[in-house]
């Protein structure tokens, strides 16, 4: 009921700003959530929904055709946003116009539920950055088994395990985007595996747990003059030893390469 009652919210506000509406559960669909800012790729998003439609869905029968969804909070410190969000509604009109309908793009409010169930029910996410810090909207859809297709910026890599929990592509290739997104919408099979690895191999460390867990291992080790010296080590895995449960070997973790040393 929860996700029914927030689809409807996410489609009032598409009409109170004369944006598409989705037709979930009637038609899937394929999201990006991302601020509205130059370095989020919403062009290459924009530009692959309209290739995966001429080259690969060129369909009347709209059931089969996903939807796109692009959508995002809106930020104090995110003076590009109305600016992007004029571009790229110039974009859909220029590059993509006889898909426009179908393509929702959102600018939200403080409404967490709504990105919630947007990523949660999407048939594939898409996070499609020229540059990146970490983003963890891609562990959100992946621990919610929605397979995921990323560029290969900033942290992105370090989430997405490339063909089993979805697929890493080239800044701006939307090419290869296209096809991915094609692939999962065909092959039912492939979709389920990517599905299940992908909500079962998600790390706690990139969320609430395991960045509470660091936080008290500091102030539990400093708050008793402790002297912490990590030598390349990770937070999680010194308060997991000196808790003595130490990562197991098939245990999910993010991968520990890009330290100084070898934890």
């Amino acid at each position: 009921m929860d996700s029914i009652y927030y689809t409807n919210q996410y489609n009032k506000a598409c009409v109170e700003e004369k944006q598409s509406q989705i037709e979930y559960p009637a038609r899937d669909y394929i999201v990006q959530i991302a601020r509205f800012d130059p370095a989020k790729g919403i062009d290459t998003v924009i530009r692959a929904y309209g290739q995966l439609r001429r080259k690969y869905l060129d369909t009347k029968d709209l059931k089969k055709v996903p939807q796109l969804v692009i959508a995002g909070h809106s930020a104090i410190d995110d003076p590009d946003a109305t600016r992007i969000f004029e571009q790229m509604t110039e974009l859909i009109e220029k590059e993509c116009s006889e898909f426009a309908k179908d393509i929702s793009m959102m600018r939200l409010g403080p409404t967490d539920q709504i990105l919630n169930v947007l990523m949660s029910n999407a048939k594939i996410a898409l996070q499609l950055s020229t540059r990146e810090g970490f983003e963890v909207k891609v562990s959100e859809a992946l621990h919610k088994g929605v397979p995921i297709i990323a560029t290969n910026a900033g942290g992105i890599p370090l989430q997405v395990e490339d063909g089993k929990s979805g697929f890493i592509v080239e800044p701006n290739d939307s090419d290869a985007v296209a096809k991915h997104m094609h692939t999962l919408l065909t092959d039912d099979d492939l979709w389920d595996k990517m599905s299940e690895y992908a909500a079962t191999h998600v790390s706690d460390e990139v969320h609430t747990v395991g960045n509470a867990l660091s936080w008290f291992y500091l102030a539990d080790t400093l708050g008793k003059g402790e002297h912490l010296e990590s030598d390349g080590k990770w937070l999680n895995d010194m308060a997991r030893e000196k808790a003595g449960v130490p990562y197991g070997k098939d245990e999910p973790k993010l991968p520990r390469h890009l330290t100084t040393q070898a934890a």
